[in-house]
Parts: structure tokens; C-alpha cells; sequence
């Protein structure tokens, strides 16, 4: 990790992600977040932005059978169904109830949302509450310009030291190719027929 500030010891990762499919490059994520927290909520979430979702429980079903399949010892990687909000600051609510107020919460974020926090709703208030960290994608790196914008806002943020792989759900919905979701993430597409619009390989 790039620190701007150390945080607690002891944290609890929040990671919501539209998972439209997840893919391998969520599984990475997913994989380091377990070594680096104590634990690892995760759910899938409409995005308000985006139109014609695939249903929410076939994503959370999707994120559920990626977990069972992660390679890591810590099993601290877990569903939580019940954080899906189209709003973060509900979402960080809702862990406040589960894990208490005085929680070290991180809020886990892609790159290519930088840009967008600070039009969220609620998002100065957001950003007091909780850590950020930042995970890089492929043609997204933060600028410093992004970043002064978060400091102005009173963000306690990082920059995760991953290279996750350069797939996205985008390209798997575009051509169906395989490698990018996990093995059970397809076995499930296939059975529920999602995106039967495309050709599954």
C-alpha cells in the first residue's frame, strides 16, 4: 500500500461492486483485501448510473460462489447481502449497525470512480466516516489532481499496491470470453441463462 495515512490495525473492508458478472479481476481484489483486512464485506449493488442491470440476486448469487472459490487461508472474505444500497452512506449505516460505530470501516473503490465521489450523494459525510482505499484499474490511475480534490474534502485515503488483471465484466458481457469470470461464476450464466443474448463459450 501507498500510505497518506496508517489506519487502525484492525479493519473491516467494505467492497460493493455491481458484479455484472464478477470477474477474476474481482476474485484479486477480493483475495488481497483478505490479507490486508480482518475482514471483508462484500455485496453487489445497482449502480444508478447504469441501465439494464442484470437482477440483483443473480449477482449476489454470482459474487456468493466466487467467494467459495478464492485462494486464501484467512476465510474472512464474506457475503453481506444486506449492505446493497444505490447510496454509500446508507451502506456504511447499515455496517455501523452490524459491527458498531467504533468499526475502522475502509470503503473500497476502483479508480475510475475517483472522479465521481464527490458529485455522491451525502459524500462529504461519507468520506468523515470512513477510510478510502483506492484499487487501480487499467487506464484509470489517479492523478494528482483527483487526489488534491479528495485531501480538500478531509479524506483519509490509500492507494492499494495491486495490479489486478486488465478484464472487465463490460468485455465479458461484449464477447462471452471465458477466462475472464471464474469457473463456477460461468457454470451458473449457463444454468440461469443470463446474457443469453450472447454466445457462452
Amino acid at each position: 500500500m501507498t500510505d497518506h495515512q496508517s489506519f487502525h490495525s484492525s479493519s473491516i473492508a467494505l467492497f460493493g461492486t455491481s458484479a455484472d458478472p464478477p470477474t477474476q479481476g474481482h476474485k484479486t481484489i477480493l483475495e488481497w483485501l483478505s490479507y490486508h483486512y480482518d475482514q471483508v464485506a462484500v455485496w453487489a449493488a445497482d449502480n444508478p448510473l447504469k441501465s439494464q442491470q442484470t437482477p440483483l440476486k443473480h449477482r449476489m448469487k454470482m459474487l456468493e460462489l466466487m467467494i467459495a472459490s478464492l485462494n486464501t487461508s484467512k476465510h474472512n472474505v464474506q457475503l453481506y447481502s444486506e449492505l446493497s444500497s444505490p447510496r454509500s452512506i446508507e451502506t456504511v449505516e447499515k455496517a455501523e449497525d452490524i459491527w458498531g460505530e467504533n468499526a475502522a470501516f475502509t470503503f473500497v473503490i476502483g479508480s475510475d470512480l475517483v472522479t465521481q465521489i464527490s458529485r455522491w450523494y451525502a459524500s462529504q459525510e461519507l468520506l468523515q466516516r470512513v477510510n478510502l482505499l483506492i484499487i487501480p484499474r487499467p487506464g484509470y490511475p489517479p492523478t494528482e489532481k483527483e487526489l488534491k480534490i479528495l485531501e480538500e474534502m478531509g479524506t483519509t485515503y490509500q492507494v492499494a499496491d495491486l495490479n489486478a488483471p486488465p478484464v472487465s465484466s463490460t468485455a465479458y458481457r461484449e464477447n462471452g470470453k471465458t477466462d475472464v469470470v471464474d469457473d463456477s461464476v460461468r457454470s451458473y450464466i449457463q444454468e440461469q441463462n443470463l446474457y443469453s443474448w450472447k454466445t457462452i463459450n
